[in-house]
């Protein structure tokens, strides 16, 4: 018997979630002998929630395919942590839409919490014995999902950080006496994208780089700064928003996961060297554009995003439940890849940090982090432009029946 599909887009965005999107679309179209319907959940697992589904079927087939260059999260997302018992009232509501549009499978596209909530929807559906096979995406520009080489949009994001670092390193050095430059990237306990700015030649890199893996003092921090500053008129510093010294959190927001609201690190510290060291000083924050450049997306990152879309949807038709995609590195050079279903119980709320094996020091990364970064950076994808300005999809929205 025929079954439908719902597809959920949680947490943070990325220049490449709706690409994951298409490639699930796309491999769904051609089992129509066994899926009759493609619906999106509007805002994440909250859409199931309310019964807030759209039919995707009914999409143009330009609007589908412009998801490869939309960043953002086209069904829109969430960061709504569902509670423990899976007895409670609103798991009720998520079987209720289930079975009102016939739906047997269902995708969570996300991170870590939205993994969480995959695995809590996979446990669901075997608890109340409802045929329905639920399957995870990675996606997250931190690069922290434990069993996976890398999780899709961390490639693009890097790339966009790389290459904004070194146009910032390139300018900031044409003055004979110059400024301190504290360039803040996304990072909270994994600096995976702040390390990826290792991969710039001598000339167009940072002069320091810190990552939340290793303990930061701020009077080794000034110490180096004052040092730099001195010898070449100028200093460029790349940090991870999740570095940690004393600070006042008191008024920081925190999210339905218990996490706690990053940024402004580097004005801090800029601060400080102002006060400090009395030195001119600029702080950048890189903030969204990191995951929502659609110019830089890498053509590997964008490769893997319609892969691991698609191999989701074979294997919850093979009856796969309960389970991510995963990327395994094959070899570096040439770069090559699998894709292996896990389980989801051992990836929900796991992090993974950039392992000190990785580190040659600080400011410095091993030639082994070179070998993993570089690969995931490469390839251009072309961009569809109208009046300058890059085209984007917008989903008409209607309402599934």
């Amino acid at each position: 018997m025929k079954k439908a599909m719902v597809y959920i887009q949680s947490g943070g965005p990325t220049a490449v979630i709706n690409t994951s999107l298409y490639g699930a679309i796309m491999e769904a179209k051609s089992h129509s002998d066994k899926i009759d319907k493609i619906y999106g959940s509007q805002y994440g697992v909250e859409g199931l929630i309310i019964d807030d589904l759209i039919d995707l079927g009914q999409e143009d087939d330009e609007t589908i395919e412009l998801l490869k260059q939309t960043p953002g999260a086209a069904l829109g997302s969430t960061r709504y942590k569902l509670p423990k018992d899976l007895h409670d009232k609103q798991f009720m509501s998520i079987i209720d839409t289930l079975k009102r549009h016939n739906i047997g499978y269902v995708f969570v596209n996300g991170g870590n919490d939205s993994m969480d909530t995959c695995h809590k929807l996979s446990l669901l559906c075997q608890e109340i014995g409802y045929d329905c096979m639920v399957m995870g995406v990675p996606k997250t520009v931190d690069n922290d999902l434990a069993l996976t080489d890398h999780s899709l949009g961390f490639a693009s994001a890097a790339r966009h950080v790389v290459n904004t670092v070194k146009s910032i390193c390139i300018d900031a050095r044409v003055y004979k006496r110059g400024k301190v430059y504290i360039i803040e990237v996304m990072g909270r306990n994994a600096g995976w994208l702040t390390a990826s700015v290792d991969l710039l030649p001598e000339e167009t890199r940072p002069d320091l780089i810190y990552l939340p893996e290793n303990p930061f003092s701020v009077d080794d921090f000034l110490h180096d700064v004052k040092k730099l500053f001195d010898e070449k008129g100028n200093a460029i510093v790349v940090i991870s928003e999740g570095i940690s010294f004393e600070r006042d959190m008191t008024k920081a927001r925190v999210d339905a996961f218990n996490h706690v609201q990053l940024g402004g690190v580097g004005d801090e510290l800029a601060d400080m060297v102002e006060v400090c060291l009395d030195l001119p000083t600029r702080s950048i924050e890189l903030s969204l554009p990191q995951r929502a450049d659609p110019l830089l997306v890498s053509k590997v990152d964008q490769e893997e995003a319609v892969a691991c879309g698609s191999i989701a949807v074979k294997l919850a038709l093979e009856g796969h439940t309960g389970e991510m995609v995963c990327i395994k590195r094959l070899s570096d050079e040439p770069y090559r890849v699998e894709y292996v279903p896990e389980d989801i119980a051992k990836i929900a709320n796991a992090e993974r940090v950039v392992p000190q094996s990785m580190m040659a020091g600080p400011g410095h990364m091993d030639a082994s982090f070179r070998r993993y970064c570089l690969p995931l950076i490469q390839g251009s994808v072309d961009i569809k432009f109208v009046d300058g300005m890059y085209k984007s999809a917008v989903l008409k929205k209607i309402k599934a029946k």
